[in-house]
């Protein structure tokens, strides 16, 4: 949306429970990282939630000790769509017009409250190819405020699900180039996104998530929600034991809106099945997750860390956040491989 000259940049993730940051460097060899942050946002109990938030970015930005307040920020849910379009033949001066009449068909939301961007596909006949990608104006201005009430300054939007794609393509080996899937669990919002051999890209957003997940066991075994997320990352197998047949139902809904998802991709005109599935987000971490998935999606599943193909030695505290906490800051490495 804006043109800059390439400059250092931040990759900003402002999640609903934390906020994620990572800075690379790119040379001849690939990425490197060099600096990466993670600060949970305060749970609190005021109205105004974005207090917590503004707090938790200001953290997570001292934390990484980043010499450059210019971010990218990544948009997701209800309010953003990513959907391609088809034209016939059309000059240049005409594409503008008929994709902000095709967003105004095809978006869940009013397109004119909204800003709408596209990318062409050329394709070698006589169509005019793409893809558009829309989200409100509203959404778009309260992370543009929060990164601003945090003296940051974010000078490109993306949409989450692309920057994943981004990101694993831009890591993906020879191996690798089979049609697959990156499902992102967060806490409050999960995507689905895939690049298959047509080069367009297909994300999803489902609302139902981590937060949704916790609080149907919590209900099943009349816990504390707080009790069942120590439970679940505890690395006792002992403790864990007893959530397994609630945690299996709770991801119940998790399971059928996915497969639901990879079925109406594998319909689309020149879609190819998806073979492999690589998961991320926060929810990704929970023990037990990936096996429950590998189990009932008939697709192999793994966990994805990005970072295991990004070299990583400008110092040990963000190599140990990178080793630890690598697939819930893939978002933020895809956005911090944006150019601006």
């Amino acid at each position: 949306m804006f043109n800059f000259t390439k400059t250092e940049i931040l990759g900003l993730d402002i999640g609903s429970s934390s906020v994620k940051a990572v800075r690379l460097r790119k040379d001849g060899s690939g990425y490197s990282v060099a600096a990466a942050g993670f600060t949970e946002i305060a749970v609190s109990e005021e109205t105004n939630k974005n207090i917590n938030t503004v707090k938790a970015i200001r953290e997570c930005f001292e934390l990484v000790g980043s010499r450059t307040t210019f971010a990218v920020c990544g948009l997701s849910g209800p309010e953003v769509a990513v959907r391609d379009f088809e034209f016939p033949s059309l000059s240049t001066a005409e594409i503008d017009g008929a994709v902000l009449f095709e967003a105004s068909q095809v978006c869940p939301f009013n397109a004119a409250d909204s800003a709408v961007d596209y990318h062409l596909i050329p394709d070698g006949d006589d169509k005019t190819r793409g893809t558009l990608v829309a989200a409100t104006n509203s959404l778009i201005a309260g992370k543009v405020n929060l990164a601003k009430e945090a003296v940051l300054k974010c000078v490109l939007m993306d949409v989450e699900g692309l920057a994943l794609l981004n990101c694993f393509n831009g890591l993906a080996g020879d191996s690798d180039k089979s049609t697959t899937a990156i499902l992102n669990v967060g806490c409050s919002g999960t995507t689905v996104a895939i690049m298959g051999s047509n080069a367009r890209p297909f994300v999803r957003d489902m609302t139902f998530a981590g937060n949704d997940i916790i609080n149907q066991i919590a209900a099943d075994q009349n816990m504390s929600t707080e009790d069942v997320k120590r439970i679940l990352s505890d690395e006792s197998t002992t403790a864990q034991a007893q959530l397994n047949d609630s945690l299996g139902k709770a991801c119940q809904k998790l399971i059928v809106d996915v497969s639901n998802t990879l079925r109406y991709y594998a319909t689309q005109e020149k879609s190819t099945r998806v073979e492999k599935i690589f998961v991320c987000g926060g929810f990704a971490l929970t023990n037990g997750f990936i096996e429950l998935l590998n189990g009932r999606l008939g697709i192999e599943v793994v966990l994805w860390n990005p970072f295991e193909k990004i070299s990583c030695d400008t110092s040990p505290q963000f190599k140990d956040i990178c080793d630890k906490r690598g697939p819930v800051l893939a978002v933020a490495a895809g956005l911090a491989m944006r150019s601006v």
